[in-house]
């Protein structure tokens, strides 16, 4: 896989850390989320547990070994693809981003909302500076449904749906890693994966996070459940 280094980070958009987590941890994080769920939003309002783990002084060692410096946590979403949950998820970038309250500002939209909490299309400027740390909590191998990635596709922007298509005979990468492993990657990097062939869970906690402050009014979400504003 490619060295985590900053320069083939901003080259390629994507990286791979073995051993981040202990088995010890990985085990713990499993009990504490739900089972047999396909995924749930909003993670450390609901775990505080896992707002350690995103300030995790190894996650933020992780970051600066990439070149981005800075940066704080602004989402936490838990993925689980398992035997009753095997989706297949066709190749996108991630273009939403969560915020604390829907503010009307040039440049952002358009709105949805998930869970009772607002998310937004922010300019790709900012997209392309955040970065998704994928902390894996179970071995997955490439039949277990692993995320699957077009290195360098990230440095194309914003793409329409139909230049996604465009894209089809790049080259791939599949993103086979041990539990307590984290894979980075831009949020803007081209990215999907299969349903598994073999299927177990793959239990998986994304956590994103920015080096930029929102335009005002705007606000990032804060990591404390009291300060969230759930849409009724």
């Amino acid at each position: 896989m490619l060295p985590p280094t900053a320069n083939h980070f901003v080259r390629d958009g994507v990286a791979m850390f073995a051993d981040v987590l202990t088995p010890e941890e990985a085990v713990a994080y499993r009990n504490l989320l739900p089972a047999d769920v396909a995924g749930q939003r909003n993670l450390w309002q609901r775990f505080p547990a896992i707002r350690t783990l995103a300030e995790d002084p190894r996650l933020q060692q992780l970051l600066m070994s990439m070149g981005v410096d800075g940066a704080r946590p602004v989402r936490a979403v838990f993925f689980d693809k398992n035997p009753a949950h095997n989706w297949r998820v066709p190749w996108h970038q991630d273009l939403t981003i969560v915020v604390r309250k829907r503010e009307e500002v040039s440049g952002y939209g358009p709105w949805s909302v998930k869970e009772g909490v607002p998310h937004v299309q922010p300019p790709a400027e900012l997209l392309a500076r955040m970065v998704t740390l994928r902390v894996h909590l179970d071995d997955c191998e490439a039949d277990n449904g692993a995320l699957r990635v077009r290195p360098g596709s990230h440095l194309a922007g914003r793409l329409p749906c139909d230049a996604i298509a465009g894209w089809a005979d790049a080259s791939e990468i599949t993103c086979a890693i041990r539990a307590g492993g984290v894979v980075a990657m831009r949020p803007l990097l081209l990215h999907a994966s299969a349903p598994a062939i073999r299927p177990a869970h793959r239990r998986v906690i994304h956590l994103e996070y920015s080096s930029d402050s929102l335009p005002p009014p705007l606000e990032w979400p804060p990591l404390d459940p009291a300060g969230l504003e759930i849409l009724r």
